[in-house]
């Protein structure tokens, strides 16, 4: 076999996937996280049965340490990384700025423009860069590539991720709309295809990846030519702690008048907005069970989310022309049938409908819920974002390296 390891590195944890690029097929996964604090944690699973599962709690002291114990438990609880063929390290990287518009293979130079990008993501750039350096020297003899969720967005055109402010500014400050989520747009999009058995070129697609963070992406003919999220993730959709989009002068007034601090403010938006400041609970689940409870609160923070889906889906139905088919994926858009019900209720009059029976019925496959007439075909397409970083790292390397 031919493995690639996938990282997705945060600030205190990664989480990590051994796939086989033979059959695609998840060898092992696995969690090492609370990094840097007195005990940390890790999660190592062998194939995908949870039979498979072995935790340990113990002191990691950094992302280096973290690949120490992620290594230990490879060998002591399998598969092998020393009888696996591993080809390659992928990486998740959030933010690629206008610097980078496919995987790239990491050199020292590909790493220190993904730092100096950390300025427009301060949140996500430095994690992924100690994942990247951790990672280098624990496997410093196949390459590494890094798979930027912006790179997919950079089909845009001029009109949809310009901001109408001063030119000189923005440019100065790298201000204007990336995008994000742009590995599971890629890898719905292309799937609903398959699924379609229709050429990805001739299609008009609606993606909306819905989880506790949140974005729509329109696609045409399989390039992006819009999104939700802008310069930072916290455009767009009511997310879970995120706002989404909001009056700019709302902080100007808060800070005028409530004197909050630039830290305040951002906290408010991004880790303290969203369903959580809307219904007292960030998680989907439970606003669902408390609105089908009866209490009003929540059902009113539903209201809130479907109504900006629904600007967003009629947005982009605008900007594509027509559309062929609408995508549902993630966590909430994958296993919610009130929110794809929410989301698209109302909207027959612009061919979509969605069948009950079939909207109801739960399934880890890909599979339409729109009725037998909606001009629109409705899906639910689970992402796997893992193997999309796994793919594009492959090809990456095969370039690069052909003796691959």
């Amino acid at each position: 076999m031919t493995a690639i390891l996938v990282v997705n590195s945060g600030s205190s944890s990664f989480k990590y996937q051994l796939i086989d690029m033979d059959t695609e097929t998840e060898l092992a996964s696995g969690l090492v996280e609370r990094i840097g604090e007195p005990i940390g944690h890790s999660r190592h699973t062998a194939g995908t049965s949870k039979g498979g599962r072995t935790e340990r709690d113990l002191p990691i002291m950094d992302h280096t340490a973290g690949f120490a114990v992620m290594i230990e438990a490879f060998a002591e609880h399998g598969p092998k990384l020393s009888e696996t063929n591993l080809i390659a390290v992928g990486h998740r990287v959030v933010q690629g700025g206008n610097r980078f518009f496919e995987p790239t293979e990491i050199t020292h130079l590909v790493e220190l423009n993904i730092e100096d990008l950390s300025e427009i993501a301060p949140l996500h750039n430095p994690a992924n860069v100690q994942g990247i350096r951790a990672a280098r020297a624990s496997f410093p003899n196949v390459p590494h590539v890094a798979v930027f969720d912006t790179a997919f967005h950079q089909t845009l055109p001029p009109a949809a991720y310009t901001y109408a402010i001063d030119r000189d500014i923005a440019t100065r400050y790298r201000v204007r709309k990336y995008g994000f989520h742009g590995t599971s747009h890629k890898f719905v999009s292309e799937a609903a295809a398959a699924y379609l058995d229709r050429p990805l070129a001739e299609l008009k697609t609606i993606v909306l990846h819905l989880g506790n963070g949140a974005s729509v992406c329109a696609v045409d003919g399989g390039e992006s030519i819009d999104t939700s999220m802008g310069m930072t993730p916290l455009q767009g959709l009511a997310m879970g702690t995120r706002s989404g989009d909001i009056d700019p002068a709302v902080i100007f007034h808060l800070r005028r008048r409530a004197g909050m601090t630039t830290a305040e403010l951002d906290d408010l938006l991004n880790r303290r907005g969203g369903m959580l400041a809307l219904a007292g609970n960030g998680d989907m689940r439970d606003v669902e069970d408390a609105a089908v409870a009866g209490d009003p609160v929540a059902q009113a923070a539903l209201d809130v989310y479907f109504h900006r889906v629904k600007g967003y889906v009629g947005n982009y139905y605008a900007q594509l022309g027509t559309v062929d088919v609408i995508v549902f994926t993630a966590g909430v858009g994958e296993n919610s049938p009130i929110v794809r019900a929410g989301a698209l209720a109302g909207l027959e009059g612009m061919g979509i409908e969605i069948d009950p029976v079939r909207n109801e019925a739960k399934s880890r496959t890909p599979r339409a819920i729109s009725t037998d007439n909606s001009r629109v075909t409705v899906l639910v397409i689970p992402t796997n974002e893992e193997l999309e970083i796994a793919r594009q790292t492959l090809g990456t390397i095969k370039r690069t390296h052909p003796s691959v």
